[in-house]
């Protein structure tokens, strides 16, 4: 046959574009495919040679194998028949909100993306707008720490710049796995933040099957070995002192926990602390009940002028970052020590008893952390002007007053970071960013903190106030003072 087939243009243009497709996926697909795969394995050979924390295999495994089995887990399936017999549901749509769930958990860990891109962000982002510090590490205990055990770093949390910050100083021992609120579930950075090995959680949602999906994904990382961060307080703090943790997550990972078993859980405090942290306004004004509905133009407004206004800083000289930034990271707590201190195993406890063991549990781990909190400059300071608030000083009075607090914080065993091994230098530093910040007036030598941003003082006095040494001479004034 040699007839001629007629067609008209625009089939033979589909023609040639599902031939393309069809070459794509049989040819280059492939190829791309090898291709990242090859550069993935080649960066975790690389990192591998000098992390302190090994990447687990529940890590890098696939998300899709991860979905599935999170689905149909035993205990996941026996409450969704439950839950559907108690609400009158067909099961199959019960089980279509257990996959949904699912796939809004579970992260796509990629290591490329974390210690390639995510590493250089985060270390981009962390020091242009801060001077960033290790001041403390317990680095024999977290040396000591058993390689097969699942780690959980568990920090205070002041800003969202902690996920950038300590991602960034942890890069060097492991990938950290964060939970991360529902914030982040928007387009694009929902696919990096996943890329990064996080998984988002509903803080606040009351659906049990829900938290049972979230519940049993937590206890599958943590028997897996994947090394986890935790903020036990759920939130950033809005007075700038310690809130008290909230049991949740915790109750996850340790419910199931067998202290015979083969993997422990190590706990490492992290305690993190900023001269200036950029929601510390909001967050008062949270607190004071102040807060106005904004519209996104006064939003993307305000952050405009914000940027405009450190940018001429920059220019006239004036730009000396937002201070410090230091982390601490205190010593390991084994929580199979932890159990046969106390006589106990959480997988043989009532309900009621599982609560008073993780709070008991959370409280110990919390206090480990504000033990570990960093004191700095602008917080030394703030708590030195707060204790005669309506006094006018001269620097020099200033210095003495924090030299004198500084004594007394060392010597109640907190961690205090001295720019440059200088008292009078990190004095200097505190006194020029508040200065700055128009938080403090300056007249003729004389320093004063100023009555209406008294509230942001003791947002900053408040992060290092749980250190303060029992006693009158140590109070700060509160809000109600």
């Amino acid at each position: 046959m040699t007839g001629t087939v007629t067609l008209p243009t625009w089939v033979v243009a589909v023609l040639a574009l599902l031939a393309a497709l069809g070459a794509l996926d049989r040819l280059l697909v492939p190829g791309a495919r090898w291709f990242i795969r090859r550069r993935v394995n080649t960066v975790l050979e690389e990192i591998g040679k000098h992390l302190h924390l090994e990447i687990r295999p529940f890590t890098l495994t696939k998300r899709q194998v991860l979905i599935d089995r999170l689905t149909y887990d035993p205990k996941v399936l026996e409450f969704a028949d439950a839950h559907a017999r108690e609400t009158g549901i067909p099961r199959e749509v019960a089980m279509t909100l257990v996959r949904k769930y699912a796939k809004e958990i579970v992260p796509a860990f990629n290591a490329y993306a974390y210690f390639r891109v995510g590493y250089w962000l985060a270390r981009r982002t962390a020091r242009a707008l801060y001077r960033v510090r290790v001041g403390f590490a317990d680095e024999e205990g977290i040396s000591g720490v058993d390689p097969r055990a699942s780690v959980v770093f568990v920090m205070n949390h002041r800003s969202n710049m902690d996920y950038i910050l300590v991602a960034y100083l942890a890069a060097t021992r492991t990938a950290l796995s964060y939970a991360v609120g529902e914030w982040a579930r928007i387009w694009p950075l929902q696919a990096l933040v996943r890329s990064l090995g996080a998984y988002f959680i509903r803080r606040d949602s009351k659906d049990p099957l829900y938290r049972l999906v979230l519940e049993r994904y937590v206890s599958m990382a943590t028997e897996g070995g994947a090394v986890q961060a935790i903020y036990p307080e759920g939130g950033l703090t809005k007075d700038g002192a310690l809130r008290p943790p909230k049991l949740g997550l915790l109750d996850y990972m340790t419910r199931s926990f067998d202290p015979n078993g083969g993997r422990d859980i190590v706990f490492i405090p992290v305690g993190i602390n900023y001269d200036r942290t950029l929601e510390d306004r909001s967050q008062v004004l949270a607190l004071s009940g102040e807060t106005p509905r904004r519209s996104i133009r006064f939003a993307a407004a305000t952050a405009l002028r914000f940027a405009l206004r450190n940018l001429y800083r920059m220019l006239r000289g004036q730009w000396y970052r937002f201070g410090y930034a230091c982390v601490n990271f205190g010593s390991p707590l084994s929580m199979r020590k932890y159990c046969r201190r106390r006589g106990i195993d959480p997988r043989a406890l009532s309900k009621e008893e599982r609560f008073r063991e993780v709070r008991t549990l959370a409280d110990t781990l919390m206090g480990s952390v504000g033990k570990v909190v960093p004191v700095l400059p602008v917080s030394l300071v703030a708590t030195a002007l707060l204790r005669s608030p309506e006094s006018r000083r001269s620097e020099l009075e200033i210095k003495a007053d924090v030299l004198r607090l500084i004594g007394e914080m060392k010597e109640a065993g907190a961690h205090v970071y001295i720019p440059r091994a200088d008292q009078d230098y990190a004095v200097a530093v505190g006194v020029r960013m508040l200065t700055l910040r128009k938080l403090v007036s300056e007249e003729e030598g004389m320093y004063s903190p100023l009555p209406e941003e008294l509230p942001l003082l003791r947002y900053y006095a408040n992060s290092i106030r749980h250190l303060l040494p029992a006693g009158p001479a140590a109070t700060v004034p509160s809000s109600g003072e």
